[in-house]
């Protein structure tokens, strides 16, 4: 592992060649291991989390969500609303700088949010009701909208990939299609582009012109007091190898340890093991409207009823204490949670779902199941939905590949027979689940939309009223209707929640602030 470290001195001789203004001397350096490999640098260009943890060390957006997921100011100073709720007027704060020394200018942000509404879908539905988005002096930027949009705030402050991060506007000028490879945010971290390889690591220095708010720190939201003086982020891809480093003090964090390897950290001497919250993440079950048998709701009903979440639950993670059963199609941890409709959540009723699938007509077409080799956060998923549609009377097989293969296999329309698929599951992070806009799992766009393609305009109707709702009561009701749909239709399956842990140095490391992702900062000064 040590040829994985690169000594301090060096690095910081590197960056002051290439910034003197940026010379850093650090007292405090964390070394941090992810979940994955950081390749690519671009948080617009991107959804993956390893893109989205080091974003959040260098850059910010205009508002940010806080522990209770209110939409909080940011870069924001303060803003004015026109009373019909269709004009915004946006202040900037004062002497707020990017890392290469320039002034943030709302330039950089009109460019900044044009850019990011590109690639995401809240983006886009914001831009299809923006008539005018323009920055008539440095400080300011004005939103003027054809009709009300209830989720402005909220959308500005999307904390999960692609987020509304602000860079300077000769940056956020590259077209969406091309992944940005210079790193310049206002965070609390500036990222030392010299020391970076791609895969391997990456260094982050703390801001010595970052300007915190003066509130305390609230999940995304409030004052961010670098944690550390920098950030050596090291690539470990094995995690057994990653707890043992930690153990023996040679790195500082860990940002994901597997259940299995939980009871080595219990009671270590300087390590300590914490949940990122409860039902941090979630299980998902995806099937391909466009093929056969799957293209029929009624298959995709007896499906439903032929699975149990705690099967899931129970291979995959195996202790009770770290999982929830949680029918809600937003995950549980979302303030419009809900379990309507869902029956995975119970025992299932197998004379029901083969009822079901009598009714449907299955002519025994066969299913294939993408099981993922390399990935130990999914490798049971697969063979516990082979088993429960088998016992149902399905022609199951399931293809085993590695992940990557998966991932550029899943986008793939073909028959089966051709090299298509009919299920695959992951696992998301509550946070992408939350929101009926961000959760692409309810996307109803068909062919258009996110992997699985379902076609639903119903769906597609009831997330636009969502956007559209200010009323949070009314939301809800919104919130619901799109839970029942979704069983009723089978968009996807919730498998069930769990919490991720991460483990870390308390001597270097305590007091960062609650969140459902790694953040490197804390409240105190």
């Amino acid at each position: 592992m040590r040829n994985l470290m690169t000594p301090l001195a060096a690095t910081v001789i590197a960056a002051s060649a290439l910034a003197p203004w940026a010379v850093v001397h650090a007292q405090t350096t964390a070394k941090v291991v992810f979940q994955a490999p950081l390749r690519v640098l671009d948080p617009v260009f991107t959804n993956a989390y390893v893109t989205r943890n080091h974003a959040y060390l260098v850059y910010e957006t205009l508002f940010a969500l806080d522990a209770s997921g209110k939409a909080q100011p940011a870069l924001v100073e303060s803003w004015k609303e026109s009373p019909d709720k269709l004009s915004y007027t946006l202040t900037l704060r004062k002497g707020l700088k990017f890392h290469d020394g320039t002034p943030v200018t709302g330039e950089d942000v009109v460019a900044s949010l044009k850019r990011w509404s590109d690639r995401d879908a809240v983006g886009q539905r914001l831009m299809a009701v923006t008539a005018k988005l323009e920055s008539p002096d440095a400080a300011t930027v004005v939103i003027q909208l054809k009709q009300p949009f209830g989720l402005l705030f909220e959308a500005l402050a999307k904390p999960n990939l692609p987020a509304p991060f602000i860079m300077p506007k000769r940056i956020a000028l590259t077209p969406v299609s091309q992944a940005i490879t210079e790193v310049v945010g206002t965070g609390p971290y500036r990222f030392v582009a010299a020391n970076f390889q791609p895969g391997v690591k990456a260094s982050y220095v703390k801001f010595a012109d970052y300007l915190p708010r003066a509130e305390p720190s609230s999940a995304f939201a409030g004052g961010k007091i670098a944690i550390a003086d920098r950030i050596e982020l090291i690539n470990i891809s094995d995690a057994q190898t990653a707890i043992n480093a930690l153990r023996n003090g040679e790195v500082d964090f860990v940002e994901d340890v597997p259940p299995d390897l939980m009871p080595q950290l219990e009671g270590a001497k300087g390590v300590a093991l914490k949940p990122y919250g409860k039902s941090t993440n979630m299980f998902t079950m995806r099937m391909n409207w466009l093929q056969p048998p799957f293209n029929n709701v009624k298959v995709r009903r007896a499906a439903l009823a032929a699975v149990y979440q705690a099967d899931y639950l129970d291979a995959q993670i195996g202790d009770a204490k770290l999982y929830q059963l949680c029918g809600a199609v937003l995950s549980c941890a979302s303030p419009y949670a809900s379990e309507e409709g869902a029956t995975q959540t119970k025992k299932p009723d197998l004379a029901r779902a083969k009822a079901l699938l009598k009714e449907s007509g299955y002519d025994g077409a066969k299913v294939v199941i993408m099981h993922p080799t390399d990935l130990a956060t999914l490798s049971s998923l697969a063979s516990v939905t082979a088993q429960a549609l088998k016992q149902i009377g399905m022609n199951v097989e399931i293809q085993s590949m590695d992940w990557a293969t998966l991932l550029s296999r899943y986008s793939k329309k073909d028959p089966v027979a051709q090299g298509g698929w009919s299920i695959f599951q992951t696992g998301f992070a509550s946070l992408d689940l939350m929101s009926p806009l961000t959760n692409p799992n309810l996307d109803g766009r068909g062919e258009a939309g996110y992997v699985g393609w379902a076609k639903s305009d119903e769906m597609e109707k009831l997330r636009g009223q969502f956007a559209e709702e200010s009323d949070v009561t009314k939301k809800k009701q919104i919130a619901i209707a799109i839970q029942k749909l979704n069983y009723d239709q089978v968009l996807f399956v919730p498998l069930g929640s769990y919490s991720k842990f991460k483990a870390y140095n308390p001597a270097k490391l305590e007091g960062m602030t609650d969140a459902l992702v790694p953040l490197f900062w804390s409240a105190k000064k």
